[in-house]
């Protein structure tokens, strides 16, 4: 090959590279570029879609306020005459939330200095049983009536419906302090024209469905004491659904 074709052969098979290597370019596309790092101040959670929550409960409330009679002292969890008044409630068909506001051991000056978080809750109906703690203490009578006076009183004033439980003492405290520790219930319940039950423990004081301490009831026992508040509870809570 003399010297001007290999020239010309030279240019040629230049070419010939330079178009392969276009042809390469063409096929492939560009090369893909570094990935981006994820901005510092964006998370995966604070992107996510929020989740929505439990609807809220927007039934009126009953609230049991109590001692250890209403917290079911001594009973199963879910075994409170609240937890048994609450399915009572819904098998009838009444939506009503009962919320067990009860604290074992107090007494009704107790119950005074918390009332405010009872009444915050804007309960339609109260169902108040304190005092028992007050008569097996001996503390005077005079100061369980106006401690149970001021309870009906600011309920009633908060729009609450009352439910006022009476209760009784055992023999051995006598006739004349058990006599005036009763009068105290029928005579708050005349007073504020309230819906009074004679006596919490009906049908179940005395009987096997009370613990071993002869003071609290039994889970069987519970479920008739919700029976019992439930017959003077249904006349306040209006017509049954249909």
């Amino acid at each position: 090959m003399d010297g001007l074709s290999t020239f010309y052969y030279g240019i040629e098979m230049r070419f010939v590279s330079l178009l392969a290597g276009l042809l390469v370019l063409a096929a492939c596309g560009s090369a893909p570029g570094p990935t981006p790092e994820p901005d510092p101040g964006v998370t995966r959670e604070a992107t996510a879609p929020a989740q929505p929550g439990p609807a809220p409960d927007s039934r009126p409330v009953i609230v049991a306020f109590g001692d250890s009679l209403t917290a079911g002292f001594g009973a199963d969890t879910g075994k409170s005459y609240p937890d048994f008044l609450q399915q009572e409630l819904d098998r009838r068909g009444y939506r009503y939330r009962v919320a067990n506001a009860g604290i074992s051991g107090e007494t009704t000056t107790d119950a005074l200095e918390r009332l405010q978080s009872v009444t915050a809750i804007k309960p339609a109906v109260a169902i108040v049983e304190f005092g028992g703690n007050d008569g097996l203490r001996g503390l005077p009578i005079s100061t369980t009536r106006s401690n149970l006076d001021q309870i009906v009183a600011r309920l009633k004033e908060s729009g609450a419906k009352v439910l006022l439980a009476g209760m009784t003492l055992p023999p051995n405290y006598g006739p004349e302090y058990i006599g005036a520790f009763q009068r105290v219930y029928s005579d708050l319940a005349a007073k504020y024209k309230v819906v009074l039950i004679p006596f919490l423990l009906e049908g179940v004081a005395g009987t096997s469905r009370m613990q071993r301490d002869g003071l609290h009831p039994t889970a069987d026992g519970n479920r008739l004491v919700a029976a019992t508040v439930m017959r003077y509870l249904q006349p306040l809570l209006g017509r049954r659904p249909a």
